[in-house]
């Protein structure tokens, strides 16, 4: 018998927790674990420790799979990272930061930064497969206009997946920034104006003083 510790963290914004079930899966070079549950209850900025027991040693775990499922109403989950000491007191870490919705399984390698000739493992090689062909699916192009610069292949943002558009805290502050700009311009007579300028020194002088007072907001 092999048990394994692992910690389990949930990111520190808004709504990253979640009521859904949160199941695990091990896997190791040797083979891999039956698929425990988490404990319920996830909260943002807080960590979950569970043992999971194995019939023998994995051996090197290289990565691991978080299920998750609804049980009444979707509650997307923000996984911060994973952490798994072996017994033999190794620790694998696993960095997620990523939302999970739906009824989905996620799959995440061990972080330590290997390129694909370090894939020796066949399930390593169809990890790294499988992330490409999502990633080739999310980012496709279409030209928008003849001469314009290729955009994403999308009629809106909320078709991208919740892990490419902006965090919600992102949007907002980019909001706040835009209304910001626009009251100072307006203040400073950029905005409405009817008549020409008389001289790049005047709009220079306008502009200074736009970003005057962005510095000072800033500070």
């Amino acid at each position: 018998m092999a048990t394994y510790k692992v910690t389990v963290a949930t990111g520190d914004m808004v709504e990253a927790g979640t009521n859904n079930s949160i199941s695990i899966t091990l896997v190791g070079s040797y083979g891999e674990s039956r698929q425990t549950t988490v404990p319920f209850l996830f909260q943002p900025g807080k960590e979950k420790n569970l043992s999971v027991h194995c019939g023998q040693d994995l051996g090197p775990i290289v990565l691991i799979r978080l299920h998750k499922w609804r049980l009444f109403l979707e509650d997307a989950w923000f996984c911060k990272d994973v952490r798994v000491i072996a017994p033999n007191g190794t620790l694998y870490r696993f960095p997620c930061y990523q939302w999970l919705e739906g009824v989905t399984t996620v799959e995440v390698r061990e972080g330590s930064g290997k390129k694909l000739v370090d894939d020796k493992l066949q399930i390593l090689k169809e990890h790294r497969r499988q992330e490409l062909a999502a990633r080739q699916e999310a980012y496709r192009w279409k030209n928008f206009a003849q001469g314009w610069p290729r955009c994403l292949s999308v009629d809106s943002i909320f078709e991208l997946d919740s892990n490419i558009q902006f965090s919600r805290i992102r949007a907002t502050n980019f909001t706040g920034f835009l209304i910001f700009q626009g009251a100072s311009h307006f203040l400073s007579g950029f905005l409405l104006r009817r008549t020409s300028w008389n001289s790049l020194d005047e709009m220079r002088t306008i502009f200074s003083r736009t970003q005057g007072r962005d510095i000072g907001g800033c500070l």
